[in-house]
């Protein structure tokens, strides 16, 4: 799988955030990519160490959409969580694809 494959995005959410204060940070990445591959998506993205890779399923939710007469269902997905090595940080300002 390609570097563009594995990951989608960073997540920034007010949560997410404040983690990187202890040097993790989160990303969406693709359904199929393991530990090996986001570690190496992401050493080779942004330049860094990473120690250690956390994976969490994000399961389908049920939402009502206007005034409360339709369902609809967010995407099912998988988030990483990435803590970097000491002294190691992620700026998302710069972004190195090969």
């Amino acid at each position: 799988m390609e570097l563009n494959q594995v990951l989608k995005m960073p997540v920034v959410t007010e949560k997410s955030t404040k983690a990187q204060a202890a040097r993790k940070y989160t990303f969406l990445v693709h359904l199929d990519a393991n530990k090996k591959e986001i570690q190496s998506a992401i050493e080779k993205a942004y330049g860094v160490k990473v120690e250690s890779v956390n994976i969490v399923q994000v399961k389908k939710k049920a939402r009502l959409a206007g005034r409360g007469h339709m369902i609809t269902k967010r995407h099912t997905g998988r988030k990483a969580i990435i803590t970097l090595a000491p002294k190691q940080s992620i700026d998302f300002n710069t972004i190195k694809v090969s």
